[in-house]
């Protein structure tokens, strides 16, 4: 028999810049990052190709593009930039 209170938590939803992600299943951190735990599954690569999503087959986690999304071949270089190139 089920209940109300056994019904299961819809699947995590991650916004993400570009078309490629990575995912191990686990925990993420505030800003969307692995934390690196040791708890979930085997490293895999995803690639939305056309669509705007992609759902992780282990853990159903979904990861959907966000409207701001970048080039793959744009080069984000981490250093800090003068404040007339914002």
């Amino acid at each position: 028999m089920s209940s109300l209170n056994s019904v299961i938590a819809p699947p995590e939803e991650v916004v993400v810049s570009t078309k490629r992600v990575a995912c191990d299943g686990g925990p993420l951190s505030a800003r969307g990052d692995h934390t690196g735990a040791t708890l979930g599954h085997p490293l895999v690569y995803l690639d939305m190709g056309e669509d705007d999503f992609v759902e992780c087959g282990y853990c159903d986690r979904r990861f959907v593009l966000s409207a701001d999304a970048h080039s793959e071949s744009e080069y984000l270089d981490p250093a800090a930039r003068p404040p007339e190139a914002h």
